[in-house]
């Protein structure tokens, strides 16, 4: 799949705006804060309906305007597909299909399967379990529908028995509601481990392979789920922690708690691992997404990485640029020094300043 197109209005810092893609490798260079990243954050909210910045609809819609427009043209299995985003002020965003008004955000996911690479990415590993949790969410909710739901449901069920556990710590009578609460966390929750645990199992041999090659056959980690609890033994241990909860106003087992570990030599890297090799287990983990989900859906994604190369050494940039073939890539940049000393192949060239964007001669 590729993305053919992308047309923006009042989007950010882009008052109106049609740029045309390359089925190959498009960089995108320019000063910073000229609106380089915001092109890649629209192509994401084509894919995923949110902002990989974690940004609200409201500060996406430019400055003095009530209301934004996105409409991405995806080019899978020789077909276009017309996804178009309506983002109001203080309103439900709107989602079409080919023209067709979706009843569901969530049933945008699957049409155009994204993968983006940042520099924050490569802190993955020495981050906190929130961020490797939700690098397990993004790719499975692109990929399973059915995970998707039961994502959003586990969540809707945390946050309702958070909210009566704040409240049962004064009022008492309402524990009889809370077994309501378990049932669905318990329903829910079970699915999202197994299909973690499956996603990592799959993801594992790959990330292993890659890093082998990056780091010249002398290392060969290991990529392993750590659920806070077994799909098993949730049930019980969710009665077994009810009080501490009450008196916690939290709920303390379940999925929400999960983490990924990694280890070369069984040494944890987080613990004992160099800055070079956490660097190189978060890249291989990214060239392992484009690998699984090609796999998966038998199409190849759409790759978007957003000044990464400033932050690798040449040998990780030469292992990274070398990975992209047949992938279709875009790229954001402030100068193609890099490209060039790695003679790297460009199909498109792309200048961005002060929210416009034209096509270059290479």
């Amino acid at each position: 799949m590729i993305i053919s197109s992308i047309d923006l209005l009042n989007f950010r810092n882009y008052g109106k705006l049609s740029l045309a893609f390359d089925p190959g490798n498009n960089i995108i260079f320019g000063d910073n804060a000229q609106g380089k990243t915001n092109l890649l954050e629209a192509c994401y909210v084509s894919a995923t309906t949110r902002s990989h910045r974690g940004s609200r609809d409201n500060e996406l819609i430019s400055f003095g305007c009530d209301e934004a427009h996105i409409k991405t043209l995806v080019v899978k299995d020789e077909r276009d597909t017309a996804i178009d985003i309506h983002l109001k002020a203080g309103k439900k965003k709107g989602i079409a299909v080919n023209h067709v008004p979706l009843k569901k955000a969530a049933d945008l996911f699957g049409i155009l399967n994204i993968i983006l690479f940042s520099p924050e990415d490569l802190n993955i590993i020495k981050d906190g379990p929130a961020e490797r949790r939700r690098f397990m969410d993004m790719e499975l909710c692109q990929l399973d529908r059915v995970y998707l739901s039961d994502l959003t449901q586990y969540k809707k069920a945390l946050n309702q028995r958070n909210a009566l556990l704040k409240d049962l710590y004064d009022n008492k009578n309402l524990l009889g509601t809370l077994d309501a609460w378990d049932l669905q966390l318990v329903r829910y929750g079970k699915a999202i481990i197994e299909r973690r645990a499956k996603f990592i199992e799959d993801l594992s041999p790959i990330v292993a392979d890659i890093h082998s090659d990056i780091s010249g056959q002398r290392e060969k980690p290991s990529v392993s789920y750590a659920p806070d609890t077994s799909a098993e033994a949730f049930e019980e241990r969710l009665f077994m922690a009810r009080d501490r909860d009450i008196r916690m106003g939290a709920t303390s087992a379940g999925p929400h708690r999960d983490d990924i570990s990694f280890a070369i030599e069984g040494k944890d890297i987080r613990t004992f691992g160099s800055e070079g090799q956490k660097r190189t287990i978060a890249l291989s983990l990214k060239l392992s997404e484009i690998r699984l989900v090609e796999q998966i859906i038998d199409d190849k994604p759409v790759l978007l990485l957003d000044d990464v190369l400033s932050e690798l050494d040449r040998n990780r940039q030469n292992l990274l640029l070398s990975s992209l073939s047949d992938v279709q890539t875009i790229i954001t940049c402030t100068g193609l020094d890099d490209f060039v000393e790695n003679r790297f192949h460009t199909d498109r060239l792309i200048h961005v300043v002060s929210g416009t964007a034209e096509v270059v001669e290479k």
